[in-house]
């Protein structure tokens, strides 16, 4: 949180659009519960209300310490092994070159240690008191094939946060690829949903001229 508020702060946006991806859209949630006359819009895709440790599923909790010792030993290195695992459970339909993307993003994000802190703190992430005090209009997407985050995870979020637009997508990556029919899709709904910002600025630009010449 105090990250995403330092970066908004440092470029100087007084009001924005946000998306969140993955544990990125809790963060997201808090932020826009937080600084309601920031966030204009809200994206959230592949995100989850609750951490793993908090879904109640015994088989969730056993795969996600299976990945903690995964990560211990296998995170950044050129291992097929680990790959494999790992990032097949993200991107089942990826391209040779997508996974090596994701291998080279280990290495050059940070330390395993460091990833298992990150892990460790999302598993124990609850913001579903925080759903119905978003005031931002939502977009959540998610994919229905989702092995990393199950698409309950992105229907609880979609339905916590008062109005906002639900899109499943026909895909079993994390999130889309390019190559996926799920793909264009995927932007389109972003796309749209961002332009409605847009058009509702030029109604009351439109407007407010109007009653200005009328005033006149």
């Amino acid at each position: 949180m105090r990250d995403l508020e330092a970066v908004a702060d440092g470029f100087g946006l007084e009001r924005f659009a946000l998306l969140g991806i993955s544990q990125g859209a809790a963060v997201s949630v808090a932020y826009a519960v937080r600084h309601p006359d920031r966030v204009s819009r809200l994206v959230l895709s592949g995100g989850y209300p609750l951490g793993t440790c908090n879904r109640g599923d015994a088989a969730q909790v056993a795969m996600h310490e299976a990945m903690i010792t995964l990560i211990r030993h296998g995170w950044g290195q050129d291992n097929p092994a680990f790959r494999q695992v790992f990032s097949l459970r993200f991107f089942p339909d990826g391209t040779p070159e997508q996974m090596q993307w994701l291998n080279d993003l280990q290495r050059f994000s940070t330390s395993p240690e460091g990833a298992i802190r990150v892990r460790r703190a999302t598993e124990a992430v609850d913001i579903t008191a925080l759903l119905p005090r978003v005031t931002a209009p939502t977009l959540v997407l998610h994919s229905r094939g989702d092995a990393v985050v199950p698409v309950e995870m992105g229907r609880m979020l979609a339905s916590g946060i008062p109005g906002a637009r639900y899109v499943e997508l026909e895909s079993d990556n994390h999130l889309p690829l390019a190559q996926e029919r799920a793909w264009p899709r995927y932007i389109g709904e972003i796309c749209e949903f961002l332009e409605q910002e847009d058009r509702g600025r030029l109604r009351l630009v439109t407007s407010s001229g109007k009653r200005a010449r009328n005033s006149a």
